[in-house]
């Protein structure tokens, strides 16, 4: 059985869990997400993007 998430949903738990039980204040997971929103319309965005499709693939090809 294949289960398909979305990157966004899942750093979204994560940061909500982070938020919840490790005591990231709200003020850091905004500076985060600020730091993403730049991130993504900089010159490196396609080799931050390239990285993160290599590695889902890599977790996809995990036989169990």
């Amino acid at each position: 059985m294949a289960l398909s998430i979305s990157a966004v949903v899942l750093l979204a738990i994560v940061v909500f869990l982070l938020i919840r039980k490790s005591g990231l204040k709200t003020g850091h997971a905004v500076i985060c997400m600020l730091l993403g929103f730049y991130l993504a319309s900089s010159s490196i965005a396609p080799t931050v993007s390239q990285f993160t499709t290599s590695v889902a693939g890599m977790i996809g090809n995990l036989k169990f």
